[in-house]
């Protein structure tokens, strides 16, 4: 499984926007990581759609968060960006095999269709369990200058 970079910079935005209380344009985002303003503008807009974010019209608009940090899981953010669809998908080959197969639902019995979805919910249970706050606060703990080096950082890109 791969995850598209559009979590990634889900991820890090939502975190940076947590530090700030004004909204930011999409370019300033943007140029923060030196990413591509377009790209980046289509994961901003899938988390606005998703309410994790909202964006503000006008000369001093952009994006912030809808919601407090802490209410916005890492599941959310990569179910904004990946979509809510299961990883794995058994598309029932042992009906094609030998034996009886009538009414069998291979989703349901295929021991590998089993452990797949088992992993599944206990990977999504842990990004469930896990918010941006949490994720600001251990970032908080190991670098402390992070929250005014972006503030200070959006500043400067701003002009």
């Amino acid at each position: 499984m791969r995850m598209s970079q559009g979590v990634e910079w889900a991820l890090h935005t939502c975190l940076n926007l947590s530090w700030l209380n004004t909204p930011v344009p999409t370019g300033t985002l943007a140029a923060f990581y030196e990413l591509p303003p377009a790209y980046l503008n289509k994961q901003l807009q899938a988390l606005s759609r998703a309410g994790i974010l909202t964006s503000t019209p006008g000369p001093r608009g952009g994006f912030h968060l809808a919601r407090p940090a802490e209410e916005i899981t890492l599941l959310d953010v990569v179910t904004a960006i990946e979509g809510p669809d299961e990883l794995f998908r058994c598309d029932q080959i042992l009906d094609k095999g030998p034996g009886e197969h009538t009414g069998v639902d291979y989703r349901q019995s295929c021991a590998f269709a089993r452990a797949m979805s088992g992993a599944e919910l206990a990977w999504r249970r842990e990004l469930a369990a896990r918010s941006v706050a949490d994720v600001r606060a251990d970032v908080e703990r190991a670098h402390p200058e992070s929250p005014a080096n972006t503030r200070e950082r959006i500043t400067e890109l701003r002009g």
